[in-house]
């Protein structure tokens, strides 16, 4: 399209430059921007036209100083190579898109808390929101929770007095453990991971609970520590269990990537799963329902999570001094082929009530 006359190149026009090449005021001009009913069609044809030629873009900074808000929300995530957190963003990207916000996202695996801190206090965002937070996090250090629209997704920090919200991880623990004991698994190991994350940390708690629960406490042996969440720690974890005496006939893994790895370990191995060994996962990333892995794991609720969330986040953003809520939600067992497909008999232990 032809350039209006007079007109800068894109980038660098003003509404004072559309307002001079319209014949109208600024006025007018910022009344066209806010689709004012009271501008006359003419005048807002005529403005729209100019608007068009030129390209114009409004300068988001000076609108959010005039209205007190950015209308952009900033996501804190870490570990992008593990699927759950690309899921989770994408969740979030496409809530807020829908809400008319606009996301901008940080990567606290390679220093992204700091430039969120200044984000967050310079007004760029109006609030943040952590997918991977511990209690050693930058951002949790240097922003205070109180007055702050910061909301916790995932992961929970008991001392940060925010908005939380999570899944229940503890009775997903305890519900692949009753699982296991219930369908007669009798050499039951765990893989499991640094407790920093509240996630592993509740995982671990809650199915050793439950085994303890049933007379069933772990063995020290049937307990590897991984340090990567990673496919290869899986592999090298499923090793040293499979190199005992007597090997395990099922293990949890506190994540999928841990599961899968365990699973391609064993197999290499010569195990066969489920009819040597069955194992459980945890996140229900997209991969574990795949034909090659068909793996028994945890679901979260992440859409319900992360519309949870943001609702928090929103209700924050307006009314700083409102009461603090964490919200944790159930979490679903999907028995799939790695555990044989087999549902738990009807004389499967109830699970006690979440404390």
């Amino acid at each position: 399209m032809a350039r209006a006359r007079g007109a800068k190149p894109s980038g660098s026009v003003t509404s004072h430059d559309v307002a001079r090449l319209a014949r109208v005021s600024q006025a007018t001009v910022s009344r066209v921007l806010r689709d004012d009913p009271n501008v006359r069609p003419q005048t807002r044809e005529r403005v729209l036209k100019v608007l068009a030629e030129t390209r114009y873009e409004p300068n988001a900074a000076a609108r959010a100083f005039r209205a007190g808000r950015a209308d952009s929300i900033g996501v804190v995530v870490a570990r992008l190579s593990y699927q759950l957190y690309p899921a989770m963003l994408e969740a979030i990207g496409a809530q807020l898109a829908r809400l008319g916000r606009r996301m901008i996202v940080w990567d606290s695996d390679h220093g992204g808390d700091a430039p969120a801190i200044r984000a967050l206090r310079q007004g760029v965002v109006d609030g943040v929101i952590l997918t991977a937070a511990t209690a050693e996090s930058e951002f949790l250090r240097e922003v205070s929770a109180e007055g702050s629209a910061v909301v916790l997704l995932n992961r929970t920090v008991a001392d940060y007095a925010s908005d939380q919200v999570s899944s229940d991880n503890l009775d997903g623990g305890r519900r692949v453990a009753d699982y296991l004991v219930a369908c007669g698994r009798e050499r039951i190991a765990l893989i499991g991971g640094i407790p920093r994350a509240s996630t592993i940390r509740d995982r671990e708690r809650g199915f050793r609970k439950s085994l303890e629960r049933l007379g069933r406490e772990l063995p020290p042996h049937y307990y590897f520590r991984s340090e990567t969440f990673s496919h290869a720690s899986g592999e090298q974890a499923v090793t040293r269990l499979m190199e005992l005496a007597s090997p395990p006939d099922a293990i949890f893994c506190v994540n999928d990537v841990l599961a899968m790895g365990a699973m391609d370990g064993a197999r290499a191995r010569g195990a066969r799963v489920p009819d040597d060994l069955w194992i459980v996962g945890y996140d229900d990333i997209e991969i574990a329902s795949w034909g090659a892995y068909d793996l028994t794991t945890v679901r979260q609720p992440m859409e319900l999570m992360v519309a949870q969330a943001i609702d928090l986040l929103l209700a924050r953003i307006d009314r700083r001094d409102a009461p603090v809520h964490h919200k944790c939600l159930p979490n679903e067992l999907v028995i799939r082929g790695s555990t044989a497909r087999q549902t738990p008999p009807a004389s499967q232990p109830a699970r006690k009530p979440r404390p």
